[in-house]
């Protein structure tokens, strides 16, 4: 077995035994322990009552965090003409079409959110193999196929945040900084879970949300009362 570090070791002992805590406590642990010499994310993953191989029991979402994730988010668009040029004026960082299409088949992936225009998903469908893993692909059920791109570029670059169970009925994200002030992360906390709770298929059988464990990219992680969490 690695031998843990004295950082790694001192965050362990200093969440040991803590469960089932409030958010605001939780919040408050994961920042005093994120220690790393970079700004650590702080992350929430929620067990889920669902399975995800059945339609009626899939959950995918989107959220505007109140206060953003802290990341500069890279946003790519397949529009042509005056579209493309609204993604342009809008923030894009990349814009095209069967050329944009060409440089993701060839390896060039440097965005984290992918939109496009109704009709350019016949080009954006020939990429479904190597976006869909990575939940890049456009899709209507999230804002990500639309002809607003200018909205959707700025929802993007303002802190919108995707969500998708995956196998095991797992949901995973972001939800700001550990620099961030204490109220403002326990605030993008509770968006969060409200959000997926919002989400909540109608296949779902019994409990739904099961457990909830936030943590920072570094440090160990901490449960969460789901009743404490669920706000509604």
């Amino acid at each position: 077995m690695a031998k843990l570090g004295k950082r790694t070791r001192a965050a362990r002992e200093a969440l040991a035994g803590k469960d089932n805590l409030s958010v605001e406590e939780a919040v408050s642990l994961i920042k005093a322990n994120a220690t790393a010499k970079f700004d650590e994310t702080v992350e929430i993953a929620m067990s889920l009552g669902v399975d995800t191989r059945h339609a009626d029991q899939m959950v995918r979402g989107v959220v505007g965090l109140p206060n953003g994730t802290g990341k500069a988010m890279r946003v790519a668009v397949f529009a042509r003409g005056p579209k493309a040029e609204e993604a342009q004026a809008a923030g894009a960082d990349i814009v095209g079409a069967e050329d944009l299409m060409e440089a993701i088949q060839g390896g060039n992936i440097d965005f984290d959110r992918c939109i496009a225009t109704p009709d350019m998903m016949p080009v954006v469908g020939r990429l479904g193999k190597i976006l869909g893993p990575r939940n890049l692909m456009p899709n209507p059920k999230v804002g990500t196929v639309t002809m607003d791109v200018k909205a959707a570029v700025e929802a993007a670059k303002g802190g919108e945040v995707q969500f998708k169970a995956e196998k095991g009925g797992v949901v995973h994200a972001g939800v700001g900084k550990a620099s961030f002030d204490e109220a403002k992360l326990v605030e993008n906390v509770r968006a969060f879970v409200s959000a997926v709770a919002k989400a909540k298929p109608a296949g779902a059988k019994g409990a739904y949300m099961k457990k909830i464990n936030l943590t920072s990219t570094m440090g160990p992680g901490v449960t969460v009362d789901v009743d404490n969490a669920v706000t509604e």
